[in-house]
């Protein structure tokens, strides 16, 4: 018989660029689904697809109406925490935890591209990061990361992961709950933040295998197993079976904060694990947020080992199938630029602030996005005139045609870059004695006004002007344009200000179109032609 050749296909890490946290993916068929955490960004919850675990496109959002679920009130980097996603008999499930209101709940659909329906609250599922696991005789579990027993810690980050079976169909709960694991693989050295839990099963195994540690540079997935899915579960001698903890510092363009894992299938048929990671650019500063990669899984002694023998995650796996790629999708791995325009529809990766306000922006062939001045502003925990597009390089250039006549000195409109309501960048331009400026504006240290750090005069305030902003790391640089030559308006501003280091939470950055009236009522707009956006990260050149 003749041998057949397989594809090489490279896999390129991160499979998804910038904020997007705490990965799960389910494998229907030949296709595969994944969803992030979008916390109190409104759409919530991303759904990618993919046949070749390389090549994702996003195809909707799980909660995509405000009907559903809104976060006003709540800071961004609250609302939804570590979704899971998983299919049975037709139905795909996410579960979720939204952390300040409902808790833990259960969302589902036929089509994992939407709609999906409102959110079902599972109340005695108490904690976070719910997973769904189904055995093969279609009894349905849910997992969960809980309160220490009897809610008495014994130190801080003390928790438990817990069982309840449950009803596929009317999504409530049977019988009693069941703890599963304490603290995590050895209560006697005081594990920490046992979370995001899956069940699997294998070879008459049932698997259970969680994050331990907690999300930032102790972050570490382990593996238990047990003959019975209420256990009891037996730790691996060797976990944690994936970590970056311990690997030199000064290792180039290190991956770190490895975490939060999901195993699948690949079109091989052979394991991998989908888990979140970060790229520092200097220490433990980066300003992505937590992005999703891959890494092959290995089988020994009927135990799942991520990254054998390496302990380092790499940038690229070299895989024995064939790639496929989505049509009309925006890139997602590498190095990568396209320009996003506004004349018929948003595209589903931009994100609102908690909620969408469908009645304050319209899209146009001629006019592009054109957004009302709303009084709200960033820094406020509502929903401002703000559409906003991941940063997903460390180095990157944003840039847009602003289309914008300011009445007052409160009306601004441009480019902001973002990672929190007290922590931004503002390029914008207004007014000051009836002259209009391009002004620079960093978030004030008081949350509730913003600092002048330079302005130049414009000559014409009824002509476009081009706003562009440079990431480089540990910097960002600010640029202008009445014409066609580019102006310098700051450069190397502290980008550190903007990392999750600095700022803490769980975000990433975004660059955001934005405009406002600063408390002020107006009929006033401003018209954002374009969007364009170019990342050139060093680890990702000549391949």
């Amino acid at each position: 018989m003749a041998q057949s050749v397989s594809a090489q296909t490279t896999l390129v890490n991160p499979i998804l660029t910038g904020f997007y946290p705490d990965p799960s993916v389910v494998q229907v068929g030949t296709d595969y689904y994944l969803v992030n955490s979008t916390f109190s960004y409104f759409p919530g919850i991303p759904v990618f697809h993919s046949k070749d675990l390389k090549n994702w496109k996003q195809i909707g959002n799980v909660i995509d109406r405000a009907s559903q679920m809104d976060f006003m009130g709540e800071k961004l980097t609250r609302g939804l925490f570590a979704p899971a996603i998983s299919y049975h008999k037709g139905t795909f499930y996410v579960t979720c935890t939204d952390i300040d209101h409902d808790g833990n709940f259960v969302v589902t659909a036929k089509n994992p591209a939407g709609p999906w329906s409102n959110p079902i609250r599972v109340p005695q599922a108490r904690g976070i990061d719910p997973s769904l696991f189904f055995d093969d005789d279609s009894k349905a579990y849910i997992i969960y990361n809980s309160d220490a027993p009897d809610r008495k810690p014994l130190y801080s980050g003390h928790r438990t992961i817990r069982i309840y079976e449950i009803d596929p169909a009317t999504l409530k709960v049977i019988g009693e709950e069941k703890q599963l694991v304490n603290g995590g693989v050895d209560l006697s050295k005081k594990p920490v933040w046992i979370e995001a839990p899956h069940i699997m099963k294998r070879n008459g195994w049932y698997y259970l295998y969680a994050a331990e540690g907690g999300t930032s540079v102790n972050h570490t997935e382990v593996v238990f197993r047990s003959k019975s899915v209420w256990g009891p579960f037996v730790p691996y001698e060797n976990n944690p079976i994936l970590t970056q903890k311990g690997l030199p510092d000064d290792r180039k363009d290190p991956i770190t904060s490895a975490g939060h894992a999901q195993f699948v299938d690949g079109p091989d048929g052979k394991t991998y694990a989908i888990f979140l990671a970060v790229r520092p650019y200097e220490g433990n500063y980066y300003n992505t947020g937590r992005e999703t990669f891959i890494a092959p899984v290995e089988w020994k002694n009927d135990w799942p080992v991520i990254n054998p023998p390496s302990n380092n995650a790499e940038y690229q796996y070299s895989v024995n199938y064939k790639e496929v790629k989505q049509k009309d999708a925006l890139p997602q791995a590498g190095n990568f630029e396209y320009t996003l325009t506004f004349d018929k529809k948003l595209d589903p990766a931009l994100l609102f602030m908690r909620t969408i306000d469908s009645s304050s922006f319209s899209l146009s062939k001629q006019n592009g996005l054109t957004m009302k001045l709303k009084p709200e502003t960033i820094m406020e925990l509502v929903n401002p005139s703000f559409i906003g597009k991941r940063q997903q390089h460390l180095y990157c250039t944003a840039e847009t045609e602003l289309d914008f006549s300011p009445k007052s000195e409160k009306e601004k409109a441009g480019l902001t870059i973002f990672q929190d309501e007290s922590h931004f960048y503002f390029l914008s331009k207004s007014v000051e004695n009836g002259k209009p400026f391009v002004q620079l504006f960093k978030s004030g240290a008081d949350g509730k006004s913003m600092e002048l750090l330079v302005k130049q005069p414009v000559t014409d305030a009824s002509k476009p002007v081009k706003l562009r902003i440079v990431a480089e790391g540990g910097f960002y640089s600010f640029y202008y344009s009445k014409g066609n030559a580019w102006e310098l308006l700051k450069d190397k501003i502290d980008a550190k200000f903007l990392s999750t280091e600095v700022a803490g939470g769980f975000i990433g950055c975004l660059f955001g179109m934005y405009a406002t009236s600063s408390g002020e009522p107006t009929t006033n707009s401003a018209s954002f032609k374009y969007l364009k956006y170019s990342g050139n990260d060093p680890m990702f050149k000549n391949k």
